[in-house]
């Protein structure tokens, strides 16, 4: 329960971070792969799942780093709550954004376009309001259509620290609160998948794993050192099953990755846990550097290296790779840490 000793970090969801960046990163190269297997290309398919899962999990984090700071810290507490969650997500996105308008004015220098660079668009970017409802299509660098998602939760989550205090209500009301915006997402979206319209639909879909996010963070706190995991092993074996034979995407994916979320935290620190090793833990704190610049590194290794776009050889793609990870350790170390260290000391 809520007397127990605070908890910094479960190492196991940092890492599994990580894995969910790299599978973006495949969703978006996958049809470029020369050679790559019909059943592996369908599985890197749904990598744009992965960013439901980042969504439960930033509002998992998000509820045990600040309901009780919130709660208690005073009224400069939301201030400094907006701070340090744009001081994360902000500097970081600018400078990959600078990246893909250096790559659209070369290409304008040369006397070539991409409709990826929408020059009219590009105040909406800079201010994280690409995602609001104010365009009708993705444009510069397509990951931080998430990142605007994620600033908009980050301005209502006071809003819900201040009408809700889950741990005051009981697990049953939790999990049907939980199952009503899971529905609720379901038939807002009437979609066959999670990523249709993201223009329309993205934002909502952020607000509603959040906020699920939350509960499961509540519950986590609630069922830690209990028998839990068996129970949250089984729901999740139902929700796989759902899903197999046709059950709505938009429906039974967020509540399973809810579930995955759950079973990771319970057992964070168990035994050995392969999301908790030392090189899947770093592939996680250098996530988002991953995510936010392996788009346009792909347009710009295409331009440079690869004459056909539709199939790219495995060397190619090996050195493609290679690159997205050590940008993401260059990005991380030399741009999203002191960046986020200094906005934090204004």
């Amino acid at each position: 329960m809520t007397d127990r000793a605070p908890v910094h970090e479960l190492r196991a969801l940092t890492g599994v971070r990580g894995i969910a960046a790299w599978f973006v990163v495949f969703y978006h190269i996958r049809l470029s792969i020369a050679g790559l297997p019909t059943g592996l290309r369908d599985v890197f398919a749904k990598g744009y799942l992965a960013v439901d899962f980042f969504f439960l999990l930033s509002g998992f984090v998000i509820w045990l780093t600040w309901n009780d700071r919130l709660r208690t810290g005073g009224p400069e507490s939301v201030p400094r709550f907006l701070q340090k969650r744009i001081a994360r997500i902000w500097p970081l996105h600018l400078v990959t954004l600078a990246g893909a308008i250096a790559l659209a004015l070369v290409l304008r220098a040369t006397g070539r376009s991409d409709p990826q660079f929408v020059f009219p668009e590009l105040p909406l970017h800079i201010l994280l309001l690409q995602n609001w409802g104010f365009t009708r299509h993705l444009a510069w660098n397509d990951p931080a259509w998430s990142i605007s998602a994620e600033l908009g939760a980050y301005l209502l989550f006071p809003l819900l620290v201040m009408t809700v205090d889950w741990r005051r209500l009981p697990t049953a009301a939790l999990l049907a609160i939980a199952a009503v915006l899971l529905i609720t997402l379901h038939l807002a979206m009437d979609a066959r998948t999670l990523g249709t319209d993201i223009p329309r639909y993205g934002l909502l879909r952020c607000l509603v794993e959040f906020t699920t996010g939350s509960i499961v963070c509540a519950l986590w706190l609630r069922w830690r050192g209990t028998r839990a995991p068996l129970s949250a092993a089984v729901a999740l074996l139902v929700l796989v099953a759902l899903w197999r034979i046709g059950a709505p995407e938009t429906l039974v994916v967020p509540a399973l990755f809810a579930v995955v979320l759950l079973l990771l935290a319970l057992t964070a620190g168990r035994d050995f846990n392969p999301f908790e090793t030392g090189l899947v833990h770093y592939l996680g704190e250098i996530s988002y550097a991953t995510y936010l610049s392996h788009f346009i590194l792909w347009k710009a290794f295409k331009l440079a290296f690869v004459s056909d776009t539709t199939a790219v050889s495995p060397a190619k793609i090996a050195l493609y790779l290679g690159f997205v990870l050590l940008a993401s350790i260059a990005l991380y170390h030399l741009i999203e840490r002191p960046a986020q260290r200094w906005f934090n000391k204004l």
